[in-house]
């Protein structure tokens, strides 16, 4: 597996009141497998089968705030409504028996669409009614509909806490909505919600942050995921130097972030080669270099291929991991996250602490049709 130590991977973290009992957390992936929003039996015990194989932190796959069109699937989950929160707070008692800890991913899709051709019943909204560059969907939101939203974030947070859940995170990457206000090639407005730089186009994002500090209290840990690349447009970049990230990250860890968890295709990529050179810090690393804050790194962990081959069909095999290690030995980020090896994999944590190389499986795209 590798030559060097696996035990910087397995260093107690704390942050506030979340202590987590290694570095490891399970990345957000969705799974379109909860019947009509609702989690139930089998997502309960695909969570728990998770922590019982050692995760520290698991992250939920993205659950939709309460606002029309907020969902791209028919089977991505609720976090609003009597009934799917009774799911998710059995979720996070199973997890917490378990030993983990866990906190849902609230997100709101935008523009986007998904992969099986479903339409919502309600008109999609964004921020110019764009999906990409040119490319319209959906409707513009106005200020009404922007207030509306980020009190659905503030209250979908406020329930997280409420149902049990040690932490909430934001997604605010990969070109959904949040990420739309951000990328000027989908935010068109010419309000306080928009403009030329991307200080100006993250108000909104500090906005939902700053409204979730308020309902959560000032000890509740939030976690906010952040990506340079869209589904829409793999090569997009929000910064394009460092200075340019400290303008768009800054102002939402001083709004309330406490964890930048940085998404990149392939984790060991350096963010900006031409500064720090072929070995320099990834987007985590660069993250809390400015920011100060804590940060999780992800990308390709343990895995031979990338992030794009997992829905192309093509399975993956086990990774060296030194270059993980070296990263971590040196604290460039605080805590790795890890998909799709857990996904065809409940104790792929359990097999890397006691060096079980052998057992490891590879991500198998097939797993993806069912919660195992």
């Amino acid at each position: 597996m590798s030559d060097l130590d696996t035990g910087v991977l397995f260093r107690p973290f704390r942050l506030k009141t979340l202590e987590l009992k290694n570095r490891i957390v399970m990345a957000p992936m969705t799974r379109n497998a909860a019947p009509n929003g609702i989690p139930g039996d089998a997502n309960v015990a695909y969570y728990r089968r998770r922590a019982e194989g050692g995760v520290g932190l698991i992250l939920s796959e993205g659950t939709v705030v309460d606002r029309p069109a907020s969902r791209n699937e028919p089977g991505i989950p609720f976090f609003h409504g009597d009934a799917a929160l009774a799911g998710w707070q059995r979720v996070a008692a199973a997890v917490h028996a378990a030993g983990g800890r866990m906190g849902p991913q609230i997100w709101h899709t935008g523009s986007t669409k998904g992969m099986s051709g479903w339409q919502p019943d309600a008109p999609v909204e964004s921020p110019s009614g764009l999906l990409a560059p040119d490319k319209p969907r959906g409707n513009a939101m106005t200020e009404e509909d922007i207030a509306d939203t980020v009190a659905a974030f503030a209250q979908a947070a406020r329930d997280a806490k409420r149902v049990g859940f040690d932490t909430v995170e934001i997604h605010g990457a990969h070109g959904y909505l949040i990420d739309q206000f951000f990328w000027s090639g989908t935010n068109k407005r010419e309000d306080r919600y928009g403009g030329a730089t991307i200080k100006e186009r993250s108000r909104f994002a500090g906005e939902v942050v700053a409204a979730i500090r308020a309902a959560v209290g000032p000890d509740f840990p939030i976690i906010l995921r952040v990506s340079q690349w869209k589904q829409q447009d793999y090569a997009a970049r929000l910064a394009e130097t460092p200075e340019r990230m400290a303008d768009w990250l800054q102002p939402l860890v001083d709004a309330g972030v406490d964890i930048l968890h940085c998404s990149q295709r392939r984790f060991w990529e350096p963010e900006f080669p031409e500064i720090d050179g072929e070995k320099g810090l990834n987007f985590a690393g660069w993250a809390k270099k400015i920011t100060g804050a804590a940060t999780i790194s992800v990308g390709s962990v343990g895995l031979s291929g990338d992030f794009f081959s997992a829905f192309a069909g093509k399975a993956s095999t086990s990774a060296d991991l030194d270059n993980l290690l070296e990263r971590m030995a040196r604290d460039e980020f605080d805590l790795i996250a890890v998909g799709r090896a857990l996904i065809s994999d409940a104790e792929w944590v359990a097999k890397v602490k006691d060096d079980d190389k052998a057992s490891l499986k590879g991500f198998n795209a097939a797993d993806l049709q069912a919660l195992v």
